[in-house]
């Protein structure tokens, strides 16, 4: 019987670290960023059935690269877990905190297992909070890592480039055309300070916000093509959703001999007529 080939385990982890970095890489990114009323989710994503970005609870969302049969499965645990806690419980024990957490052990578990391929999934989960002072962001890599994210996050393809484009660009108190905006360039110009900024349309965009204004306890919702390309043209936010806002006209100026005298007729835009010859 042959002896079995001896690895040494620094270097096992190294490789199975490597094989899951270059899963992850192959995939297209995803921005995540706070703006003034919620938070922003931003991925590049052509199919209109795979969804890397979804609700997970109330106010939690979750957002995904890598291999999607990988992280339907963590989704759909994610969701099975804040179910089954909001109902023994409460609807508010369910935190992002708790859910990132039990990712951060599965995991974990998973990578270092010496059965089963690590998993190629890096995964976003937040929390909308009662104040923009308290919107969570946590990122899980693929060996279990926990990241608190301050203000933004960027996983997937050539997230270094992607998060620079992002650094440079973000403010906390972004309106969501702005947030839009800047997310979308970030993730057009993945190719380096260098290369030119690809062309992305709508189509190839998925977009979802936690959105605090919101009045309905469930806060997420995606952004369609249409009320995406209308904040992508204009910049500014319509007031209100499915009607465009009025722009206001300018004033003009008015002649003074169409002005009708105090003595004029009622609404008369003519000078006053001479009184009639006495009969």
């Amino acid at each position: 019987m042959s002896t079995p080939f001896y690895v040494a385990p620094e270097q096992q982890m190294k490789d199975r670290a490597d094989f899951a970095r270059k899963g992850i890489a192959r995939g297209r990114s995803v921005v995540v960023l706070h703006y003034a009323d919620g938070i922003l989710f931003v991925a590049e994503n052509r199919s209109q059935a795979l969804h890397k970005v979804s609700e997970i609870y109330d106010r939690i969302g979750f957002a995904a690269v890598g291999r999607y049969n990988e992280f339907e499965n963590l989704r759909t645990a994610g969701i099975r877990y804040a179910d089954l806690r909001g109902y023994s419980y409460d609807r508010t024990d369910v935190t992002g905190r708790g859910l990132a957490n039990a990712y951060a052990q599965l995991l974990g578990t998973i990578f270092s297992s010496g059965g089963e391929k690590p998993y190629e999934v890096e995964i976003i989960v937040a929390e909308l909070g009662p104040t923009d002072s308290q919107d969570q962001i946590y990122r899980l890599t693929y060996d279990g890592s926990v990241g608190d994210e301050n203000g933004f996050a960027v996983m997937g393809g050539q997230a270094e480039v992607i998060t620079e484009v992002v650094r440079r660009g973000f403010r906390p108190d972004f309106g969501l055309a702005e947030a839009v905006r800047l997310a979308v360039d970030a993730l057009a110009s993945d190719g380096g300070p260098s290369a030119p900024r690809r062309e992305i349309g709508v189509e190839a965009l998925e977009v979802a916000i936690l959105d605090r204004a919101r009045a309905l306890p469930r806060k997420f919702r995606r952004l369609r093509a249409d009320r995406l390309t209308e904040l992508l043209r204009s910049g500014t936010e319509p007031v209100d959703e499915g009607h465009e806002a009025i722009p206001a006209l300018p004033p003009q100026s008015v002649p003074e001999t169409t002005l009708p005298s105090a003595s004029g007729p009622a609404g008369s835009g003519a000078p006053d007529a001479p009184a009639p010859p006495p009969s």
